[in-house]
């Protein structure tokens, strides 16, 4: 969480998504047109990984409708309803909504009113039988 958008930012969360995720497939980064994104530093690390960069048309903000979705939801359901007193209080909040409760109980209705990680689990079932 940083209070400005930057490329030390998303190069570092791409860092950690790729240590964390340990794939192999090919991959799509998907975004908005923000200088951060288009930096030749974020360029450069997304195409060593193999990475397809895919940008948003210039003002389509529903070409990024999931991003934009994710973001509604978790100002509506954990920001807007909470009275952070300082910014570590703020990011251990938005880490825990994320990672325990929307990524592991939130039933979303666009995966078939399961969580993000058991249609995740399922998926990569299917996808291990089909190879």
């Amino acid at each position: 969480m940083s209070d400005r958008l930057e490329t030390e930012l998303v190069t570092k969360a791409l860092k950690q998504a790729l240590y964390n995720r340990k794939t192999n497939k090919d991959l799509m980064f998907h975004s908005d047109r923000g200088t951060q994104y288009t930096s030749n530093e974020f360029k450069e690390l997304a195409n060593r990984h193999g990475i397809t960069l895919s940008m948003s048309a210039k003002g389509r903000c529903y070409d990024n409708a999931v991003a934009e979705s994710f973001f509604h939801t978790l100002k509506t359901e954990e920001v807007h309803l909470s009275n952070y007193r300082i910014r570590e209080e703020a990011k251990t909040s938005i880490f825990e909504y994320v990672e325990i409760f929307y990524n592991r109980k939130r039933l979303h209705s666009t995966l078939g009113y399961v969580s993000p990680i058991d249609f995740e689990a399922a998926w990569n079932c299917t996808a291990e039988r089909v190879i």
